[in-house]
């Protein structure tokens, strides 16, 4: 559980309550359900308009990363890498045929596969990377609906400020309701501009941070296969591989 992205959740719900009562304002005038309803209502729409439901879906699951990041532990897959990399030195590569089918990752079983089955560099490499670009482009057109929420959000505030002007120029001869109309349209641009800032443009920033951390396992994988089929030595295998670690260890 990624406890830091709880942290500033409440982080920065605590600082904009807290501004709003140390300036002597009600905490409660920034609870307006029609202003919410404009502003995430309209947001989501926009959102599917632009989207597959499969990108759109899968965008919505991968929200838990968030708060429960998946796991890429690149020093385990070095380890796992050189420890292949021996076995084939040792055994040559019909050797691993007993490590690919115990492969979670679909990835690495076709991979660890083809390389078994005596594929070429060249042409593991040529096939694996079209295969890590194709899967890097669909996570990423995933994430990105949050990226787009955060476009749209601020946007959806101002059209709930409209609205709610609309609704004060219509009861200027009844002073009672001008108060609420007033309210929801200056409650609908702190829910549109507080949105996009605190949530889905770090949540989107996030997923991408996450991505990247997978794709370069799928790369760290590749890396040290090509170089058990070139014959590398294991050392030198591990030597590079660790260039991985620099910015995701």
């Amino acid at each position: 559980m990624d406890k830091i992205s709880f942290i500033a959740i409440i982080g920065g719900l605590t600082a904009i309550i807290a501004g709003q009562a140390l300036e002597g304002g009600h905490i409660g005038s920034l609870l307006q359900l029609t202003a919410f309803l404009i502003v995430v209502g309209g947001t989501a729409s926009a959102v599917m308009l632009q989207s597959t439901p499969k990108q759109f879906i899968a965008g919505i699951k991968m929200l838990r990363w968030v708060f429960a990041p998946p796991q890429f532990d690149h020093n385990r897959l070095i380890h796992d890498v050189i420890s292949w990399s021996q076995t084939a030195r040792k055994g040559g590569l019909l050797a691993l045929e007993g490590t690919v089918a115990g492969q979670k990752d679909p990835f690495t079983q076709k991979a660890l596969q083809m390389l078994v089955d005596g594929t070429a560099p060249e042409a593991l490499r040529s096939t694996m990377e079209v295969e890590i670009t194709m899967f890097e482009r669909a996570r990423k057109q995933a994430a990105r609906i949050w990226d787009s929420a955060g476009g749209y959000s601020p946007t959806m505030g101002i059209l709930g400020a409209v609205l709610g002007l609309i609704h004060v120029m219509e009861n200027l001869t009844e002073p009672a309701k001008l108060g609420s109309g007033i309210a929801v349209a200056f409650v609908a641009t702190v829910y549109g501009v507080g949105l996009a800032n605190l949530f889905f443009l770090p949540v989107g920033l996030k997923l991408r941070h996450l991505i990247d951390a997978e794709i370069a396992c799928k790369e760290l994988v590749l890396e040290g296969l090509i170089g058990i089929a070139n014959g590398e030595n294991p050392r030198l295998i591990e030597s590079k591989l660790k260039g991985f670690l620099a910015l995701h260890d």
